[in-house]
């Protein structure tokens, strides 16, 4: 079983929301912050958002500020991603990871630089 599984991406129309989740209770390394990072088609990846899982700070990509909420439920190992007001733009292949700081998943979201990566789920948002 994998340590990171995604779930939730589907096919939607612009304005609308979908919620992906991302179980961890396989994954045992002590990484203080989950996230979420994606990679449209044919473009390079962007780190969306990002918790402390420890202590329960957040940061948020720009061009997701004030649509997107990630959160975390600790008893069930469990991250969460809430979309609303869905754009074309954020069409893309959704990533769960892990790594030391949200900042980190956010602003350098390279494979090298986190501790770990889920297989992905799709979400493609039709105008």
């Amino acid at each position: 079983q994998a340590e990171l599984a995604e779930s939730g991406g589907d096919s939607v129309q612009a304005g609308g929301s979908l919620r992906l989740s991302c179980s961890a209770s396989q994954y045992t390394y002590p990484s203080a912050a989950m996230g979420w990072v994606r990679q449209p088609p044919e473009k390079g990846r962007e780190g969306v958002a990002a918790i402390n899982i420890r202590v329960g700070g957040t940061y948020y990509g720009d061009s997701v500020q004030g649509r997107f909420t990630v959160s975390w439920d600790n008893a069930e190992k469990t991250l969460y991603l809430q979309m609303n007001d869905l754009k074309p733009e954020d069409t893309a292949m959704y990533y769960c990871v892990a790594g030391a700081t949200i900042e980190t998943i956010v602003l350098n979201p390279l494979e090298r630089a986190l501790d770990a990566w889920g297989q992905g789920t799709m979400v493609t948002v039709s105008s």
